[in-house]
């Protein structure tokens, strides 16, 4: 079955807040190359299978929803990760489902082949691109989300950026920063949303926050 090797952390059937205007179903697909001291979803991180369930059984349930949905967002973890993710995009949209991806721009020549068959991206914008490895603990993560950015933006697909703030991790002048680079780019501000505590594992910011 098309994209059977995607390896899923776990499901949602329907969301109202993963893909803005739109009713969705969400795949959060397993693994991360990325290390964010705030993430919220820590136990999708780690590569492997995945605690949700198999591809064929969320291929079929959406199978079922035909109608019902308006898309199918890719979320995660860090789903360009992985190499099944065009196969299993490409058979959502033979359901007939647009398709949504959460990404923060690890990988931009994947991302790039990958956007013909996306309708909408959420992408994370960690901090001011000289400063990411501070955030996602990896060299040249910063350039990556770049050049991953640059590519949305020459793709014509829709997109919003969104970056999450911890007054531990982005101090203003960081935001002014932020911004300038997105400036240069020819974007504008990125939605900042808060620091969410649940399943963050760093005990530091759960003490700040």
């Amino acid at each position: 079955m098309a994209g059977a090797d995607l390896a899923v952390g776990g499901f949602t059937p329907l969301s109202t807040c993963d893909w803005p205007g739109e009713l969705v179903a969400t795949v959060f697909c397993q693994g991360c190359p990325l290390a964010c001291r705030y993430c919220h979803n820590a136990d999708l991180i780690p590569p492997g299978q995945g605690a949700g369930p198999d591809w064929g059984s969320v291929l079929g349930l959406l199978e079922r929803r035909r109608g019902l949905l308006d898309g199918v967002v890719f979320s995660g973890g860090e789903p360009t990760l992985q190499r099944a993710l065009p196969a299993a995009a490409a058979a959502v949209r033979a359901l007939g489902f647009r398709v949504g991806l959460h990404t923060a721009g690890p990988y931009p020549e994947r991302l790039g082949r990958l956007l013909p068959l996306v309708d909408w991206v959420g992408f994370d914008v960690k901090a001011p691109f000289s400063d990411y490895e501070r955030i996602t603990g990896v060299p040249g993560s910063g350039e990556r989300a770049r050049q991953s950015l640059s590519e949305i933006v020459r793709s014509g697909v829709a997109f919003e950026t969104r970056t999450t703030v911890h007054p531990l991790l982005l101090s203003g002048a960081d935001l002014l920063r932020l911004d300038a680079d997105l400036a240069a780019l020819g974007l504008g501000p990125s939605r900042r949303q808060p620091f969410r505590p649940t399943g963050c594992q760093d005990a530091e910011l759960l003490l700040a926050g």
